[in-house]
């Protein structure tokens, strides 16, 4: 029987489990190694290696209603896409209204987790900390890990030949990036064009002479901005949309988003991607196609070689007088305090059942909370994990034998190992694993019976935003708020931007209203698809694909 567990973190994943384990009436002491809670949320000057932080000017990339715990709305008068601040402050109240920080235990390393001898009958861990240089034993039931995945800094450095032996420049990772300061002046090569790759070369644009972002991937670049001046997030992570992506063909759905992402602008003629290729990441940047139109920012092929001050691309043409190279190349995640018996089996979280639980262990007490990448927030994915975790621990919820969590845990991984560091092997669709670990859960609700009993709240969970809230309508953990917030989350998006109001402003509700109810025989049709395939976690729009 679990009833001590430990959590290591105290970011957004290890608040969640706190949380979840009080829920379920476990005991949880939380060990964070900082001072404070926040995990990378948590803004410092300082570069210290211990710690990753996000950079000063980082802007959320997901909304408001989108990131949130699921029965613990964001403030009403919080704009929609959040800096690093009001994200902290954000964790700073959740941890307050729900006494959290009682349990946690600051500037304590966790040194080791092992399993106790007689673990295959008793399923105890025990966990080594240091606290002032005092080394501390404790036995727990059960062990969350929820140290994320942004840990040690990805420095490919062997791709790229004379990066080490012949370039005098400076060379960093973005991990070590705080502000523009450093770079005023200077040319700078930026490796990598992820979310943060964009992001930084867009900032160093304004103050560097040059910028050159090198990349070897095709890209789609979209807007925070959607349909209305709604979030990208709630215009597009619905029900509807997932369910017609589903039915329809993936060439088709390809071409269609190809499209729609080509309307803002053609990425072709920008050099970012070609609609014929089958392999693209997205990035969320506002300002980068501007950046590029107006030649502040310059799109290169990967890079084949550097020499003392310049940078040969694979096109063959070279880039002279580099200052700076700034490597947004990712990171890898590691658990050093794991017992490498258990560590070595971790090569990405498809080493997981469900991404969660290491399979091979004889008892379920070990959990990896967070370790995912997915098309929405990953906060809101960690605590739909530490949910059913918990429920686990507390034995509400059961899991198969690890014979059967091995088998599907092996048909998952690929047939030839890939590149470790690649962390699209980490990313899902949200609204796909979401509902998968919901089901397990006991919490997803029911489209077709909401359609039924309460057609307002069905149409919205069905055509509107797929927002925490919908998880905390049904089964344990249900919310008294959950419908409330679901029928207001687009008033609260629209209320901090009420800072002049306009005499001939329209309220939009009812248009809403409208196109709900000429949507309701659709939306019945839908649910009524997934009463007619009844297997275990299915449903038309949760295509299993983990």
């Amino acid at each position: 029987m679990v009833r001590r567990v430990a959590v290591v973190g105290a970011g957004a994943g290890g608040l969640a489990s706190v949380k979840c384990c009080l829920d379920e009436g476990l005991e949880p002491t939380c060990f964070e190694s900082s001072e404070d809670i926040g995990g990378v949320w948590r803004y410092t000057d300082s570069t210290d290696k211990s710690r990753v932080s996000v950079y000063r000017s980082v802007i959320t990339n997901t909304s408001k209603e989108m990131s949130c715990f699921s029965d613990f709305p964001f403030p009403e008068d919080f704009p929609s896409y959040l800096p690093h601040s009001l994200v902290l402050k954000y964790f700073r109240m959740y941890a307050r209204h729900f006494d959290l920080l009682r349990h946690v235990r600051f500037q304590t390393t966790v040194l080791s987790v092992r399993r106790c001898p007689d673990f295959t009958s008793s399923g105890q861990w025990e966990v080594v900390t240091e606290t002032e240089g005092v080394h501390e034993s404790h036995i727990f039931d059960a062990v969350m890990v929820c140290t994320g995945h942004y840990q040690e800094p990805y420095l490919p450095l062997a791709s790229f030949p004379g990066i080490e032996s012949r370039f005098k420049g400076q060379q960093l990772h973005s991990r070590e990036y705080r502000d523009v300061q450093a770079f005023r002046g200077k040319r700078v090569l930026v490796v990598g064009i992820g979310n943060t790759g964009g992001d930084l070369s867009v900032e160093l644009s304004r103050v560097a002479a040059k910028v050159f972002l090198s990349t070897r991937s095709n890209t789609w670049v979209i807007s925070r901005v959607s349909e209305h001046g709604f979030p990208f997030d709630m215009v597009n992570t619905t029900r509807f949309n997932h369910l017609l992506e589903w039915l329809l063909p993936s060439a088709l759905t390809r071409r269609i988003k190809f499209r729609k992402f080509n309307s803002w602008f053609n990425h072709t003629n920008y050099g970012l991607a070609s609609s014929k290729s089958s392999k693209f990441k997205m990035i969320i940047n506002e300002e980068l196609p501007f950046c590029l139109l107006s030649g502040t920012v310059v799109l290169k092929p990967n890079v084949k070689e550097f020499t003392e001050s310049s940078a040969v691309f694979e096109d063959g043409t070279i880039e002279e007088d580099i200052d700076v190279v700034l490597f947004a190349t990712g990171y890898n995640f590691s658990f050093p305090f794991l017992e490498e018996s258990v560590c070595s089996t971790i090569d990405d979280n498809r080493s997981l059942y469900k991404c969660i639980f290491p399979p091979q262990l004889e008892k379920p007490t070990l959990a990896i909370i967070g370790l995912i990448q997915l098309t929405g927030s990953i906060m809101v994915g960690s605590e739909m994990q530490a949910r059913w975790v918990t429920g686990v621990f507390a034995g509400w919820n059961k899991l198969p034998s690890p014979s059967r969590m091995m088998a599907e845990v092996l048909k998952r991984k690929p047939p030839v190992k890939r590149n470790p560091h690649e962390r699209e092997n980490l990313k899902m669709s949200f609204i796909s694993y979401m509902d998968q670990i919901a089901v397990c859960a006991g919490v997803k609700p029911s489209v077709l019976r909401l359609l039924l009993t309460d057609p307002q709240l069905g149409l919205a969970i069905f055509f509107g935003p797929c927002s925490p809230y919908q998880y905390r309508l049904v089964g344990r953990g249900r919310w008294s708020g959950a419908r409330a917030a679901i029928l207001t989350q687009r008033q609260r998006t629209l209320q901090p931007l009420k800072t002049r109001v306009l005499g001939d402003s329209s309220d939009s509700s009812y248009s809403w209203c409208w196109v709900c109810l000429l949507a309701l025989p659709a939306a019945l049709t839908a649910g009524f698809l997934f009463s007619k395939y009844p297997q275990p976690g299915w449903s038309p729009w949760a295509r299993p694909q983990l």
